[in-house]
This record gives structure tokens, sequence and C-alpha cells, in this order.
């Protein structure tokens, strides 16, 4: 490598990763299709190695790519946290909080705690970005994470707010159809709605609910959102918040003393964004709301 590569280079690099194919690259960042090519060809130049396979699929990443994958994520997120830090004026609430929280929190709970924070702070801008997985707030893939597990990194601003409570629901005329289960063993005689790929968290359900494993599931998702929807529309029984289930009264609670989980509720940001007027006000904002939640 003769020179360090220009940084659009990279980012045109890092989008092509993300979005699968110059096209998308070139949408996701408002430039052309061919400007996109040309940093992708550069940058192969600059440093000497082959990126992407031309396929009649579109492209496929080498090894090489995915070797050099975390790193160009990281300079794609310290960029956006230096915009986002340089856009904090003097302690006024303004620029742009990036807010990582799993599907169900942010189109279940989140929609009314983010208006109200915009009404207070009509000049802050959000970003959130739905995943169940937990985002790296160290390698500021986000400012300010909810996570349903406690953390366990340093350098961390944690407060837990409560905790939400998750059963077994279904809408009420399947119920009538099928009948209710009496017993968590008569479950298999049921719709059951549950995961598809299995996770840690997912094999110590399965370790405490035996019962309930894949290959009995009547339908399998990994989306929660997808579950969720599945559940409100009659098809079976499947795991729902309770507090979320309250609000449709259609949804009714099966097997409430037999399977019962907990998941702690805990907002997270880097000690760094301490001082962020506009991080302190989102952190506040979502402790409160999900506090209020928490506790029904």
């Amino acid at each position: 490598m003769n020179s360090e590569p220009d940084w659009d280079l990279y980012r045109s690099f890092a989008a092509v990763l993300r979005e699968g194919s110059l096209s998308g690259a070139a949408r996701s960042l408002g430039l052309t299709q061919p400007s996109v090519a040309r940093h992708v060809d550069a940058l192969e130049a600059a440093i000497g190695t082959t990126l992407f396979l031309r396929t009649q699929r579109g492209l496929s990443p080498t090894d090489a790519a995915l070797r050099l994958k975390p790193h160009v994520e990281a300079l794609v997120a310290t960029s956006a946290a230096l915009l986002r830090a340089a856009a904090d004026h003097a302690g006024q609430v303004r620029g742009t909080v990036r807010i990582s929280a799993s599907e169900v929190v942010g189109v279940e709970h989140l929609p009314p705690i983010l208006a109200e924070l915009r009404r207070r702070h009509p000049a802050l801008g959000i970003e959130l970005v739905l995943s169940n997985s937990i985002d790296d707030l160290l390698g500021r893939q986000a400012d300010i994470a909810i996570r349903m597990v406690e953390p366990v990194q340093q350098a961390l601003v944690t407060r837990k707010v409560g905790a939400v409570e998750v059963g077994l629901h279904a809408r009420r005329d399947y119920l009538d159809r099928c009948g209710v289960p009496e017993t968590m063993e008569a479950l298999a005689g049921y719709d059951l709605i549950g995961f598809d790929a299995e996770t840690p968290a997912i094999r110590a359900m399965a370790g405490r609910y035996p019962m309930l494993r894949r290959r009995l599931f009547a339908l399998c998702a990994d989306s929660d959102l997808a579950q969720l929807a599945a559940i409100r529309a009659g098809f079976g029984i499947g795991f729902c918040q309770v507090q979320v289930a309250r609000r449709s009264p259609e949804l009714v609670r099966v097997l409430e003393h037999d399977c019962a989980i907990e998941l702690g509720l805990w907002i997270v940001m880097h000690e760094d964004l301490r001082a962020s007027a506009s991080c302190r006000a989102a952190f506040d904002a979502l402790a409160a709301g999900l506090g209020a939640i928490a506790r029904g």
C-alpha cells in the first residue's frame, strides 16, 4: 500500500458489504452506481487485494473483505459518533442520537416515548436500530442500547429500569376452538409458535421448559414481531410480553402459574457520552418511559 486510501473508499466498501450490491450501496449513500464501483476498485488497488467476486447473483465478499469487515464497521461507527458529538453544542439537546433496541421493544414500547422526547427537544434527531442482537456500544454501533440481558462490558453507564414478564398467550377464539391447555405437557397437542435458530438464551429456556422444543412448533420464526403477529392472528400459542398482551383484549394468557419468564430491562450508553446533553436527555427519557412500562 503506497498511500492511505481516502475515507470515501472505506465508506463505499462498508456500504457494499452491508447492502450486498453496488446498486444498493449507491442508494444508501446517495451516490451513483459507477461511483461506488470506482471506489471499490480504487480500494482494491490501494490495498493490493480483491475484495469482491462478481457473480450472477451480485457481489460476494472474499475472505480478505470479511477480515476487514469489523475494522471498516468500526470506522463507520466512529465517524458517525464523531459527527454526533460535534453536533452537541454547549449543552444543547440537538443533533442525532442512535438507539438500539429489540424488535418488540422498538415497535411496542418506544414510539410514544420517542414522540414525547421529540416534542420536548425538536432539534434532536433519532436513529432507531431494531435488532435482537446486542450492538457493541464500545465500538459505537449505537449511542444508547436497550437490553434484556445484563451488560458485562466495562466503560458503560448502565441503569436497570425494571423487568418485563413473558408468558404464553393465544387469541381468545383460538382457545374457544381448541380448548385451554391444562398442563405444559398438553401443549404438544396445540399449534405452537416459536423460534427457528437456537441461541444460548433459547437453549436455557428449552432446558427449563423441555416441552417447548423446535420440533413441536407449527410455526418457526426468529423475528419476535412475526411471532407476535401470528399470536394476534390466532395461529396458535406463543410467547408474548405480558405488558404487550394486556393492550390487546383478544389475547389470553395460558398456564400462567406454570410458565413465567422475567427479563430484566437495562438502558446502557458509553460513559464517554455522559457529558452529552443529547444522549443524557434520550437516556433519561428512555429510563423514565420504560420504567413506567415495567411497573405496569
